[in-house]
Parts: C-alpha cells; structure tokens; sequence
C-alpha cells in the first residue's frame, strides 16, 4: 500500500477577542506557509489575493516557537508598511533559521475588504509541534 502524503491546511481558532491562527503540513516549512495564510485569512480571503509582487522575509531565532513568533511578526510588519496582503508564501528552513517570499498584492479595500488590522502575533497558544501521524503544526494567537 502506497503511504499519503499529509495534507497541508490552516485554521483559525477562537481565543477571547482575539484569534489564533494555525498552519499543519507534512513538513515544518510548510506548516509555516499555512500559517502565513491563516495570517491573511484574518484580514481577507487569500484565495482572493493576487501573488505577483515578493517580498523576501528572513528570521533567525533560537528555537521553532521564537522562530514562529518572529516570522508571523515580520508578515504582520510587512503588510502593514507596504500595505500590501500576501495569498502564498514559500518558506525555506535551515534549523532556526527561515528564509522566505511573501507574494502578494497592495490592499484593495473594495475587492479584498479587509476585515480587521491584525496588530502582532503573540505568545499565547505558542506552539511548534509534530504529531504521531507525522504532521506539523504551527499556531499562536495573534492580538486583532
């Protein structure tokens, strides 16, 4: 029997009046990818996202969770100051190091209808795990 790969996807979860985000995939820099999109499905539908512009996005970190945490903030501070969205990201790990492109697009506020300011991610639910199927999950909170 051949085995399947897992498949990757987001999800959001409920947390007080703010939102957590989650990312799970076969691989850790995947599971980081689908949580970047969890990311923009908080301010809008990434499949609605046009990807022609990168944005290159590096982050070290001494540890997953850190590396976590600082790579949701450095997506939070570029779509903040280009004032752009991203519907696809392609992330690329070497330990606790990450090197990545955000695709994206500037906001659109009557095509993407940005539904709030996501304002940083947080310690909160923090975690970077593997399960027993294999699979990776990435997740926090992320202060709206």
């Amino acid at each position: 029997m051949e085995a399947t790969k897992p498949v990757a996807g987001w999800a959001h979860f409920r947390h007080g009046a703010d939102i957590g985000v989650r990312g799970t995939s076969g691989t850790l820099a995947e599971a980081f990818e689908q949580v970047g999109l969890a990311l923009t499905a908080v301010v809008t539908d990434p499949a609605g996202v046009g990807t022609a512009i990168a944005v290159p996005i590096r982050c070290e970190a001494p540890d997953a969770e850190q590396l976590l945490y600082d790579w949701l903030n450095a997506v939070i501070y570029e779509m903040a100051t280009r004032r752009m969205v991203f519907g696809r990201f392609a992330v690329a790990l070497d330990g606790t190091s990450l090197a990545a492109e955000a695709f994206g697009e500037p906001v659109d506020r009557t095509r993407h209808r940005p539904a709030v300011e996501v304002k940083g991610a947080t310690y909160t639910a923090l975690a970077v795990m593997r399960g027993g199927d294999g699979r990776w999950t990435a997740q926090c909170v992320v202060d709206v």
